[in-house]
């Protein structure tokens, strides 16, 4: 029963992050409304990875995140949705 809660929080989270990313773009060209695409993005860059040469082996390390606003909300709205379904399983 706990695996099939976190399964169904995952898949919430996953539909979350998508559909507030659709959202923030779909948002851009509105004036009243492209205060949902504000984001920030940290991390390494992926174009220009942090490399390890040793000799033998070469590694290159990159990681970004990118969040917006539309994001947290609809993250958010997952989360509530997650209580709902969870106290009806």
């Amino acid at each position: 029963m706990r695996m099939k809660k976190n399964l169904i929080l995952l898949f919430l989270l996953l539909a979350g992050v998508m559909f507030g990313s659709l959202l923030a773009a779909a948002t851009r060209g509105i004036s009243w409304l492209s205060w949902l695409s504000y984001g920030q993005t940290v991390g390494i860059a992926v174009q220009n990875p942090m490399i390890l040469d040793l000799a033998v082996i070469r590694l290159a390390f990159g990681f970004e995140l990118g969040v917006n606003i539309a994001q947290i909300i609809c993250v958010l709205i997952a989360i509530f949705a997650y209580k709902g379904l969870a106290s009806r399983i």
